[in-house]
C-alpha cells in the first residue's frame, strides 16, 4: 500500500511538474517589444471606431498587432470595455487611467499585470508590439512617410485621419491603401500606395494652388449668428415656374436628369399630410422646432443625394469646395450661390428646379408617408446614416444607409440650404407651406460634418444670411 502510494505520489508529482514546465515555457512566449502611443492615428477619436465606457466617456484604444486570435485580456479593476479581431490586429477598447495589462492565450500562455509605463488617455490610440516567441505570428508592417504642403493639409489614410504638419511619420500594415490630401485654396490630392516588406515607403505630394480664390469661410459655431446676419442682404431669387403638381403625382418613382454628361436621380415623394417640429421622439428639441404643427403637402420630387461638386462643376464651369473630389457634396456655398446654379440649371435642363422648401425637406427627411418616426433620416443611431461631429471632414455621398424613401445624407455631410426665408413657425393647419414673407436669414437643414448629433434631427433647423458659406454648406435639389 505505501508503494503504490510512493509510486502515485511520483507519478502525480511528475505529471505536475510537467505541467508548470509547460507553462512556463507558455508564459515566456508572449512578452511586449514595445508599447507607445500613437500620436497620428485618430482611431480612438473617430466617429464609427469610437467606443464609450460606461462613465459616459471615450475609451483609450490598444492596438495589439498579431494575426493570432483567441487572446483575452484583463485590465483589473477598471475592467476591457470591448475587444475588437481585425485584419493583423486586436484591438482593446479600456477606460481612461488604465495602467497595466495581463494578456493571456490558450496555447502561448500569459504575460500578467504588464506595466505599460503611462497611464493610459480617453480618445488615444496605443500600439503594443510583441517580442520574439509569436514574432512568426506578428504581421509584416512596413513604416511610411509623406511630405506634403501646405503643411496645414488634412491627410487622410484609408478614410483615417493623420496630422503631421508637413511631414507624417507612421506605420501600417503591408498592403495596399488609399489617401486623400485636402486645403482650402488648393486642388485636393488622392491615390494609392502600396508597401511591402523590402522596404520603407517615402513620397511628396504638393497640392496645386485652386484656379480661382477660395471663397471666405464661415466657421461654426465661433462666429456668432447676430454677426453672420449683419452681411449684405440677399440678391432676390430668380422667378421660376412650377411644373404641375400632376407631374409630380403621376411621375416615376425616380427621375434620372443628364445635364452636361453628368446624370443624377430625383426621388419622387408622394403628397400627404404630416406633424411638423418637434414631435416626441426629437429628443431635447430647440425652441426654434416649435410649435408642433400639421402640414399638408402636394407630391414632388427632391434630389437622392446632396449636389455632387461633379454636378457643380458641369453646370458652373468651376467648383468652389474645399475637399475637391467629384462624387462629394459641393461646399462653400451660399444660398445666393444656389440660387445661380439653379437658375443655370434650369436654362440648361428646361426644367423648374428650386431649393426644397422646409416643409418639403423635413417631410422627405422623416420618410414621408413610408416614415417610421426616427430621430434622424432613416434611423435612430445617427452613425447609421450621418457623418456628423468627429468626421473630420465631408465625405462621398450615399456612403451611408439610406432613409425610408431611399434618400441619402438628410442627416450630415453638409448643411442643406432651403428656400424658406428663417422664422418662427406659426400653430395651425398649413398647406404647402413657404415659410416667412420677410426676413434677413434663409433655412439651413441637416447638420454637417462637423455638428454634434442633436442638430443632425429631422427636426432642427438654423438659419443664415444668404450670402454666408462655409465649408458645410451644401444644397439639395427639388422639382415640382
Amino acid at each position: 500500500m505505501i508503494r503504490q502510494s510512493y509510486h502515485l505520489y511520483r507519478r502525480v508529482s511528475l505529471l505536475l511538474l510537467l505541467v508548470f514546465c509547460s507553462i512556463a515555457v507558455q508564459a515566456q512566449n508572449i512578452a511586449v517589444k514595445s508599447f507607445a502611443i500613437d500620436e497620428t492615428d485618430m482611431t480612438a477619436n473617430t466617429t464609427g471606431t469610437t467606443v464609450i465606457d460606461q462613465n459616459g466617456q471615450k475609451c483609450a484604444l490598444i492596438k495589439m498587432i498579431t494575426t493570432q486570435t483567441g487572446f483575452t485580456f484583463d485590465a483589473g479593476s477598471l475592467g476591457i470595455v470591448k475587444t475588437e479581431q481585425h485584419v493583423g490586429e486586436v484591438w482593446i477598447y479600456v477606460p481612461e487611467g488604465v495602467k497595466r495589462l495581463t494578456i493571456s492565450h490558450p496555447t502561448l500562455g500569459q504575460l500578467r499585470d504588464y506595466d505599460l509605463g503611462q497611464t493610459l488617455k480617453r480618445a488615444r490610440t496605443y500600439v503594443l508590439y510583441l517580442k520574439a516567441g509569436e514574432v512568426a505570428n506578428v504581421p509584416q508592417t512596413q513604416k511610411l512617410t509623406i511630405d506634403y504642403t501646405p503643411v496645414n493639409a488634412m491627410v487622410l489614410i484609408d478614410s483615417k485621419p493623420f496630422t503631421g504638419n508637413g511631414h507624417l511619420e507612421t506605420v501600417l500594415p503591408i498592403g495596399n491603401h488609399n489617401y486623400i490630401i485636402a486645403a482650402e485654396g488648393y486642388e485636393s490630392a488622392e491615390g494609392s500606395f502600396k508597401l511591402t516588406a523590402s522596404a520603407p515607403k517615402a513620397f511628396t505630394e504638393h497640392l496645386v494652388a485652386s484656379a480661382q480664390p477660395a471663397p471666405s469661410v464661415v466657421t461654426q459655431p465661433t462666429v456668432p449668428v447676430s454677426q453672420i446676419s449683419q452681411l449684405q442682404p440677399s440678391a432676390p431669387a430668380p422667378q421660376t415656374t412650377q411644373l404641375p403638381v400632376s407631374q409630380a403625382s403621376s411621375g416615376p418613382a425616380v427621375k434620372t436628369i443628364t445635364v452636361n454628361g453628368v446624370s443624377f436621380n430625383m426621388i419622387r415623394v408622394d403628397g400627404g399630410t404630416f406633424q411638423m417640429g418637434a414631435t416626441s421622439e426629437q429628443k431635447k428639441p430647440q425652441k426654434t422646432e416649435k410649435p408642433v404643427h400639421e402640414v399638408i403637402l402636394s407630391p414632388y420630387y427632391i434630389g437622392e443625394t446632396e449636389v455632387t461638386q461633379e454636378l457643380w462643376q458641369a453646370v458652373m464651369g468651376s467648383n468652389p469646395s474645399l475637399i475637391r473630389l467629384s462624387q462629394f457634396p459641393v461646399e462653400q456655398v451660399s444660398w445666393n450661390d444656389c440660387q445661380d446654379f439653379i437658375l443655370k440649371l434650369n436654362q440648361q435642363t428646361g426644367l423648374k428646379f428650386s431649393l426644397p422648401t422646409e416643409a418639403q425637406w423635413e417631410y422627405a427627411a422623416r420618410g414621408g408617408n413610408k416614415s417610421h418616426g426616427y430621430q434622424f433620416s432613416g434611423s435612430n443611431n445617427i452613425d447609421d446614416v450621418a457623418w456628423s461631429y468627429g468626421s473630420w471632414m465631408t465625405h462621398g455621398v450615399k456612403t451611408k444607409q439610406a432613409n425610408e424613401l431611399g434618400i441619402y445624407d438628410m442627416s450630415g455631410n453638409v448643411d442643406e440650404w432651403c428656400q424658406d426665408r428663417y422664422g418662427s413657425y406659426n400653430s395651425g393647419l398649413q398647406t404647402n407651406p413657404t415659410g416667412p414673407s420677410s426676413g434677413s436669414k434663409r433655412v439651413l437643414r441637416g447638420g454637417s460634418w462637423c455638428t454634434y448629433a442633436k442638430y443632425c434631427r429631422v427636426a432642427t433647423r438654423d438659419g443664415y444670411a444668404p450670402t454666408s458659406r462655409a465649408g458645410f454648406f451644401g444644397l439639395r435639389l427639388a422639382l415640382q
